[in-house]
C-alpha cells in the first residue's frame, strides 16, 4: 500500500470479502484497518462482504463505487482457494486491473507494510485477507 500511495495519489478501501459480519470479520477490521492506515498513510474504508463468495463481494463493491484497482491479498498459491478459482482473472474481466499480494510472493507482505514495522508496531499477519 506504501508503493501504491506514494506513486500517485490514493484512497484505499479494505473488503473482507466471504465472511459475513460477524465477530471474525469485526476483528479482522479492528486489527488490519489501522495498520493499512499506517501503510497507507490515510484512511481505509472498511467493507464486508455478505454473500459469503469473495467474486460477488468484489463485483458488488466496484457496481456501487469508484475504483481503480483492486489488489488481492491472498494465500500463498498451494493453498488458497481465490487462486485456485482463478478470483484475479475474474475479477479482471469486470474490467479493472488487478494485483495479487501473497506471503513469499513477488509484492510481499512486508513490502507493503515495512515503514509501520520499522517503527516497532507488531508484524503484519493478514490471515487470508
Amino acid at each position: 500500500m506504501k508503493r501504491y500511495a506514494r506513486d500517485q495519489p490514493s484512497t484505499f478501501a479494505l473488503l473482507v470479502p466471504d465472511a459475513p459480519k460477524g465477530e471474525n470479520t469485526d476483528w479482522t477490521l479492528e486489527v488490519a484497518l489501522p495498520l493499512l492506515e499506517r501503510a497507507s498513510g490515510g484512511p481505509v474504508q472498511g467493507l464486508t462482504g455478505t454473500s459469503g463468495d469473495p467474486f460477488d463481494a468484489i463485483r458488488d463493491v466496484l457496481a456501487t463505487g469508484a475504483y481503480d484497482q483492486v489488489i488481492v491479498s491472498t494465500l500463498p498459491r498451494r493453498i488458497s482457494k481465490w487462486l485456485r478459482r482463478d478470483l484475479p482473472t475474474r475479477v479482471a474481466a469486470l474490467g479493472v486491473p488487478v494485483d495479487v499480494v501473497t506471503p513469499g510472493g513477488g509484492t510481499g507482505m512486508r513490502d507493503l507494510f515495512s515503514d509501520s514495522e520499522k517503527a516497532g508496531l507488531p508484524p503484519v499477519g493478514m490471515g487470508g485477507l
